[in-house]
């Protein structure tokens, strides 16, 4: 099957290919358990500068706060999940359906991850694995997303969450050609961390690796956020959210593999 990009259209290469191969036998022989694959298509990346102090006390115990020349990042993400599987399976009405998620940058020694301060769905039964699994913060909530080329013909998208007075959503208008972040750029710090972390209610925390190819992404030449922030993240991270982003990007996205959890005490 053929990855979906932008508008659910895309194409195999040879180094795609390889990336796949190496994930179906990680499936049947690897040492690790596969929990899900998926293909993550269509994100807008909305990219915040804030005061660590902000984060400090959402940091698992396994890890510390990571940042980009000195600066720690939140991220408002919105992304389509299709085909996706879990331990190999397709379960019915659930395997396509939107994603946002607010989440903030950490590592472990050389591992470099994030940690979501909350992910909305709207599948009551996605939000109650996601919970069960990994112990994340999942909430279940009415959703749309829609993309489509603009005058120039690049990609705009936008996803809504939540419905009368407490609806968000945000949007993005992009500019230029596709490319891959350059090395050491914001947008590989953003891009390019591959692990998830979650702290559990006894002190220790989940570890879990999210395995996918690098992602080209395109700049944003408009970007907006409006709604009832405050409902969804509380009062100090509304008041981010409602001001600029420092930075924006969209993504095609790829097929991506995320492995079953292993706690750190």
């Amino acid at each position: 099957m053929t990855p979906r990009g932008w508008f659910g259209v895309g194409s195999i290469t040879e180094s795609d290919w390889n990336w796949r191969h190496g994930i179906i036998s990680e499936v049947w022989m690897g040492p690790q358990k596969v929990f899900l694959t998926a293909e993550w298509n269509n994100l807008v990346m909305l990219n915040y500068a804030v005061n660590p102090l902000l984060l400090q006390s959402l940091v698992p115990s396994c890890a510390e706060l990571d940042s980009f020349e000195g600066r720690a990042y939140v991220s408002l993400v919105g992304f389509e999940f299709n085909r996706t599987r879990v331990f190999g399976w397709r379960v019915p009405f659930h395997s396509s359906f939107e994603e946002v998620n607010l989440r903030f940058y950490v590592r472990r020694g050389e591992r470099r991850g994030v940690v979501f301060i909350r992910e909305l769905v709207p599948k009551f039964a996605v939000a109650a694995v996601a919970r069960a699994a990994f112990g994340e913060h999942y909430s279940r909530t009415p959703m749309s997303h829609r993309v489509h080329a603009g005058a120039d013909g690049v990609p705009e998208a936008e996803y809504s969450w939540g419905s009368g007075g407490s609806r968000c959503s945000m949007r993005i208008e992009t500019k230029g050609a596709d490319s891959l972040p350059k090395d050491g750029s914001l947008g590989q710090f953003i891009t390019e961390h591959y692990w998830g972390y979650a702290a559990r209610p006894d002190g220790g925390c989940v570890e879990y690796e999210v395995r996918h190819p690098r992602w080209s992404t395109r700049e944003a030449k408009i970007t907006e956020f409006t709604g009832n922030a405050r409902r969804y993240y509380g009062t100090e991270f509304a008041k981010v959210l409602m001001d600029a982003p420092d930075s924006a990007f969209f993504a095609a996205g790829s097929e991506v593999t995320v492995f079953k959890g292993n706690r750190i005490d």
